[in-house]
């Protein structure tokens, strides 16, 4: 690996750490080299703080002049809650400045790197797309399409039951693989369920177990908001972000109950079937600023994900038990008459965890 690659390679680590906790902004990494050594390195702090390229300048002061910065996406342009990036580095007085991606942000898109070059700074762009392409995906899709990052998760026995015919389903995978769940919960801005998983599981959807304090909104899809108002997502929504996408039709009375527990109240339209639709449920959270959601069911509610193209990602994990053809399915029916009609899916990565398989696809370019 070369020295540039290698210095990318771990900008890209650290930007990796805002992920989930930065949202509507881009989670970027910066590290400053000079001379061989590394003097500065930084990420996006939070939904207010520094974004990495400031964090990276303030940790190298004055011994950032003629050094090369590499930024794991192109420095932002204007003023937000933050200054411009691509000033600081002009005022730092760096001398080159490495970028994977430009950013496709109207209020930057190209202008970031032409206030570097006007400064006459060196700008070599490029270096690790697609690896920065795959960090950046939520941040991406929701400036190019206006719907955050969906992934997709479900934990299944070996012929993809999720329960027995009864309905028990704790636990189908061992505690390893539900500590994972938790920490992939934990990069993700949202956790997404049915109002169906709302009423039959009572989950408090939320990161434990990993001493992290930030919690994901907890979001919960319901027409008519017909989910139990003393329910733990209700319970808990002055403490941790609880947001319920429903539909116009949803009654006053339950829009007025759910709105005096502290939850937010999203409106989505209505596809076929008179339920939500996938799309305009997609459209609305990235509307609120998500960029990276983790749905977990359930099966009627993944189907139509899958059947709307709109599941980026899936995570399986797979224990070795079988539970057979009565055991409840781990997906809807998505209504396919051909193979060709399947959505595919490249596999990523596949590992054990504990006694169980996780298996991580990305959807397969059309």
């Amino acid at each position: 690996m070369t020295s540039d690659r290698r210095y990318m390679a771990l900008a890209l680590s650290l930007g990796a750490r805002g992920l989930g906790r930065v949202w509507p902004r881009p989670s970027v990494g910066c590290v400053i080299v000079k001379d061989g050594r590394i003097i500065g390195r930084g990420w996006t702090q939070g939904q207010s703080g520094p974004h990495g390229e400031a964090m990276a300048l303030a940790q190298a002061g004055e011994a950032a002049r003629g050094a090369t910065a590499y930024v794991t996406l192109e420095p932002c342009a204007h003023h937000g809650r933050t200054p411009p990036c691509s000033e600081a580095l002009v005022r730092a007085g760096v001398a080159r400045v490495v970028s994977a991606l430009e950013d496709p942000d109207p209020r930057v898109a190209g202008k970031g790197h032409a206030i570097l070059r006007a400064a006459g700074i060196a700008v070599d762009t490029g270096l690790m797309a697609a690896e920065a392409l795959a960090s950046h995906e939520g941040f991406l899709k929701r400036i190019g399409q206006g719907r955050p990052m969906l992934t997709l998760k479900l934990a299944t026995s070996f012929d993809g039951r999720i329960a027995t015919a009864s309905g028990e389903s704790q636990w189908i995978t061992g505690p390893e693989a539900r500590r994972l769940v938790h920490l992939q919960r934990a990069t993700h801005d949202a956790v997404l369920i049915g109002g169906g998983t709302a009423r039959d599981d009572d989950p408090s959807l939320t990161v434990r177990g990993l001493g992290i304090a930030e919690q994901p909104v907890r979001v919960a899809l319901s027409r008519r908001l017909d989910l139990p108002l003393d329910g733990t997502l209700a319970r808990t929504a002055r403490d941790i972000p609880v947001w319920l996408v429903h539909g116009p039709d949803a009654p006053e009375a339950r829009r007025e109950a759910f709105a005096a527990t502290g939850a937010v109240l999203i409106e989505a339209a209505l596809g076929e079937g008179r339920q939500l639709g996938p799309a305009a449920v997609m459209e609305a959270l990235g509307g609120a600023g998500l960029t990276r959601v983790y749905c977990e069911g359930g099966g009627m509610l993944a189907a139509s994900f899958l059947q709307a193209g709109l599941a980026d990602r899936l995570i399986g994990f797979t224990a070795g038990l079988a539970l057979g053809a009565e055991g409840r399915p781990s997906l809807g029916a998505m209504e396919l008459a051909h193979l060709a009609d399947a959505p595919r899916f490249d596999l990523i990565e596949s590992r054990p965890v504990g006694p169980d398989v996780m298996h991580l696809w990305r959807r397969r370019p059309a």
